[in-house]
């Protein structure tokens, strides 16, 4: 047989949805994939079987249903401060993580290097391989997840492409400043580089962190691609609703991979979406403060049993050291203790390294989701204050 792609043989699959597998074969609770276990707003459901049984059920416009692309551009100019034509400079796709690969696809040219920060979530790295691009990496240092400017100045060139920024980041949940975001813009434009933004969590901040878009900063609408969807905000990770914002000529680009990777979005679902972007800011709010106790639930239940958890500001995730409870779990490595760790104690999280280009600063770490009902969260602390592990891990 003729040698298959050798891409393909630079990264793995999902660690992440591997570890969901695994969960599921021993019936542990899942604390590892980013998805709630509770129900979806009864708003947006319904606005889904109005639409299934209005017929809304043959292929859409390839890139989106027009009325849902109008209440995207009302959104972003309301919220992002984005001012974007909905009939030129949005695509919608099928969910955020298509619309990251079909926007690389869209802008790189073989040997184009593109800069990513890094612990980032694990798609990224693939994603720019099979765009035919070179990633670079920059480091996010704990506790405060900060950045050398001067490591980040350093790697821009007239190779580089693009720069991929996730804020609130997964799996840190870091919300880039407007200083950071400032000087990633200044760099953009020094150098002609395209920021692709992933928003995913927007809505998802903690402790007055702001979200601020970077495709609102000046000079930065024609160099910038806003990335986001409906999964994360209105807890429909399944229905794979997700849009890009760009400048007419980017986004006929987008368009274009689009159109042969997945034609379009599922019909129905971008109907649904509608009715989403509509609720009142109270919505936004309410899931904010949901998120923010479950938060700080779980950080201090990780924090009693050994672990060195570190607030997020945003998203839905705590990322945290294991290095004093690996020995507990006669793991050598992040890999073996999230193992170890479901079996003997029945929960999932994921190991730290996969959100590294080198496994080795990850292992240490371990990322735990908590976009999970308080009842769960409260199982998974009987389980860790279990008198059979709790007198091992003290």
């Amino acid at each position: 047989m003729k040698q298959l792609s050798r891409n393909t043989d630079l990264f793995t699959e999902s660690v992440i949805r591997e570890m969901t597998r695994i969960c599921d074969s021993v019936n542990g609770i899942n604390l590892s994939q980013g998805f709630p276990d509770f129900d979806s707003p009864k708003k947006i459901k319904k606005a889904a079987i109005d639409a299934i049984q209005k017929n809304f059920n043959q292929y859409p416009i390839t890139y989106g249903e027009a009325q849902l692309r109008a209440e995207i551009s009302k959104k972003a100019k309301r919220y992002n401060n984005i001012d974007c034509d909905f009939e030129s400079e949005i695509t919608i796709t099928c969910g955020a993580t298509e619309a990251m690969i079909a926007s690389l696809k869209a802008i790189i040219n073989p040997k184009d290097e593109v800069i990513i920060f890094e612990p980032y979530y694990e798609n990224y790295g693939p994603d720019v391989i099979l765009s035919g691009a070179v990633p670079r990496y920059v480091t996010l240092s704990p506790p405060n997840w900060t950045f050398l400017f001067s490591e980040l100045e350093g790697l821009f060139s007239k190779k580089t492409k693009a720069i991929i920024i996730n804020t609130p980041n997964n799996p840190t949940g870091k919300v880039f400043s407007f200083d950071e975001l400032s000087f990633i813009a200044e760099l953009c434009i020094k150098w002609d580089v395209i920021a692709i933004t992933d928003e995913i969590y927007e809505h998802i901040i903690y402790d007055n962190s702001r979200h601020i878009s970077i495709a609102s900063f000046p000079g930065m609408k024609e160099r910038s691609i806003t990335i986001n969807s409906i999964s994360k905000t209105y807890s429909v990770t399944g229905w794979r609703v997700g849009w890009a914002i760009s400048s007419k000529d980017i986004t006929k680009r987008i368009r274009k991979v689009h159109d042969f990777l997945t034609v379009g979005a599922p019909t129905p679902f971008q109907h649904a979406a509608i009715a989403g972007l509509n609720f009142n800011n109270e919505y936004y709010q309410n899931l904010s403060e949901q998120y923010f106790l479950s938060r700080n639930f779980l950080f201090r239940v990780l924090k009693n049993i050994g672990f060195e958890p570190i607030l997020p500001q945003g998203a839905y995730y705590i990322f945290t050291g294991i290095k004093k409870l690996k020995k507990k779990f006669n793991a050598s490595n992040d890999v073996d203790f999230c193992l170890n760790f479901l079996k003997e104690i029945g929960v999932a999280s994921v190991p730290g390294s996969s959100f590294y280009s080198n496994p080795i600063n990850g292992v240490d770490y371990a990322r735990f989701a908590f976009c999970k009902k308080i009842e769960t969260l409260q199982k998974v602390e009987k389980l860790f204050t279990n008198l059979q592990y709790n007198t091992n891990l003290k």
